[in-house]
């Protein structure tokens, strides 16, 4: 089933959550038992990341160096296919821009549609530092405007090369939002327009980046509005469970911590992972009680502090789980 009408056949709040693949090398066991922890909660999908290639340099017995490019985690539309078939739930697989041809995205998306999967959230992607040359020849997304286009054509039966009587697919097309705008934005409204853009040109629900103030999505969710954006848009949440993560999550996603959860945080370091499950619970029952579509967990390897978040989300609020 297509997300969208997930949102649109609900009743009350959803709850789902999102999962980054296993390094190469690494087993898929660990994922598999993490997505099993989440099946009490009865998600209705699971996205899982995509990742750009990276390079690194190697130094060659003569002196030389040789530059490689790998993935360091694979497995994006396989791992989709395992949550679909053996756990019964709809999975959303996260297509990139970054270090991607728009050749072997219409190949991504070709597979997919193969393998029954109705999803995609379609994003930018972070700039690895791998360079290609093809970028000259205009083959690259470069931003995601230009990806939800490119899905948004093969749902009209439209390939990279003209085909004879091809047949659509019919992805639904999710698309990323910034409370408190994109780094690269010179302000709110400005990124709010590039949203827009998205969302006329395919996009059927956002979901924001990870957030610790409400009043920053409350804000956005009106202005967005304000500036004719329907589509749901779903608080994209991350359970802040370290000291570090005072200066790695600000460095690395671009957000503002508040000054409370800071000085919690900062007064006893040691418990910080009950600090940010108390905050995290207490931001998500005033965003159920603000209306929210549903609530989107940024689990990656570790579930267990969004499910004790759940846990404590005081009962009368109408979440499904």
């Amino acid at each position: 089933m297509k997300v969208i009408e997930h949102y649109e056949k609900a009743t009350e709040p959803l709850i789902s959550f999102e999962i980054i693949p296993p390094k190469r090398g690494r087993s898929v066991k660990q994922i598999f038992d993490s997505i099993e922890k989440l099946m009490p909660v009865h998600p209705p999908f699971i996205d899982v990341t995509y990742h750009a290639a990276e390079s690194y340099i190697e130094e060659l017995p003569d002196g030389t160096v040789k530059r490689h490019i790998k993935r360091k985690r694979p497995g994006t539309i396989g791992l989709c296919a395992a949550i679909l078939h053996r756990f019964g739930v709809d999975p959303v697989p996260h297509l990139i821009c970054e270090g991607f041809t728009k050749e072997e995205s219409e190949d991504a998306l070709i597979e997919l549609n193969y393998l029954g999967i109705d999803n995609v959230l379609a994003i930018r992607g972070d700039d690895s530092g791998v360079s290609y040359n093809f970028r000259k020849n205009g083959t690259v997304n470069k931003f995601a405007i230009d990806l939800v286009k490119q899905i948004s054509n093969m749902n009209r039966g439209i390939y990279m090369e003209d085909i004879a009587n091809a047949d659509p697919t019919d992805f639904c097309i999710g698309v990323a939002g910034y409370p408190e705008k994109h780094f690269e934005a010179p302000n709110l409204d400005w990124d709010i327009q590039r949203l827009k853009e998205k969302v006329v040109a395919g996009g059927e629900y956002v979901v924001t980046q990870m957030f610790y103030d409400n009043s920053a999505y409350i804000r956005f969710v009106e202005k967005c509005r304000e500036a004719g954006i329907q589509v749901p848009i779903v608080p994209g949440i991350k359970v802040l469970t370290s000291h570090r993560h005072l200066t790695t999550l600000p460095k690395y996603f671009h957000l503002n911590i508040p000054d409370p959860l800071t000085d919690e945080l900062q007064a006893d370091p040691d418990n910080a992972k009950q600090i940010g499950i108390e905050w995290c619970a207490k931001q998500c029952t005033e965003l159920l009680e603000y209306g929210v579509p549903g609530i989107h967990f940024y689990v990656m390897g570790d579930p267990q502090p969004a499910l004790d978040v759940i846990a404590k989300i005081p009962t009368g609020h109408n979440i499904r789980v």
